[in-house]
């Protein structure tokens, strides 16, 4: 993949700028694992969240195949991203059809799903693992170590992101803000699927939708499902609001 030194700095400036702005940590790392599609030598991302019992959940994809296959990953209780967090190191399979033995669920529905290697990158912070952060190649090969590095790097930001204002040392503060993460996504989730309903989209459109009128209205995103789920905030404003965007001024 070629990127420029100017790529690499525009996304972490980006994540940089979310981060002092105070941005909602689900459409921040719904950025984040963008940018790591976008950067490094991977179809796509997918991050997932550990809760207080070590559950992992999917926190934020980069496109739907991936958000089922990681979503495949906790039902089965196996795959890459689960050992990657519960050894706390990245764990990288430059070729699937080599890993039926190690993950006999995992590594079919993977190829199913058009995916060749898989690499899974750690999140933490000191001694406290908070989840990990999976990227997918459709293509068999190893990542080279200058897109290992940066994508370690990118998930330190996702650490960061996740538990800025709180010392690391403090596990229940820490807890209660993986908790409050982990309910944002719910509510966004619930908000996703009224609009789809409502306004015949899919989840991935239900959700550009959702972020197009919070960035456009200076709202938080989590505010805004909340909005949308308690039917403060009808839907049809959203998508009409959508819709005037997209069409051609006169």
């Amino acid at each position: 993949m070629s990127r420029t030194e100017g790529d690499v700095t525009r996304a972490f400036v980006t994540l940089a700028g979310g981060l002092a702005r105070g941005a909602d940590v689900v459409d921040l790392l719904s950025d984040l694992v963008a940018e790591c599609a976008g950067l490094l030598d991977v179809a796509s991302a997918g991050l997932l969240l550990a809760d207080q019992r070590g559950v992992l959940h999917v926190m934020a994809a980069s496109s739907e195949s991936t958000r089922e296959l990681e979503v495949f990953q906790v039902q089965r209780d196996q795959g890459p991203c689960l050992d990657s967090y519960r050894r706390g190191e990245a764990v990288s399979v430059a070729d699937l059809q080599q890993a039926t033995a190690r993950w006999p669920s995992f590594a079919p529905a993977a190829s199913r799903a058009g995916f060749a290697s898989v690499h899974a990158l750690p999140m933490r912070l000191a001694q406290v693992r908070l989840g990990t952060l999976g990227l997918f190649g459709t293509t068999a090969g190893a990542l080279n170590e200058a897109d290992l590095t940066l994508g370690q790097a990118l998930a330190d930001v996702a650490s960061i992101a996740l538990v800025q204002d709180r010392a690391v040392t403090d596990r229940i503060a820490v807890n209660a803000q993986l908790q409050a993460a982990l309910t944002s996504r719910v509510v966004i989730e619930q908000a996703k699927g009224v609009l789809a309903q409502q306004g015949g989209l899919d989840m991935p459109d239900a959700f550009r939708v959702l972020r197009r009128y919070a960035r456009d209205h200076d709202l938080g995103l989590t505010d805004l499902a909340q909005q949308v789920v308690a039917r403060q905030l009808g839907s049809s404003r959203l998508l009409e609001h959508v819709r005037q965007l997209r069409s051609p001024t006169t």
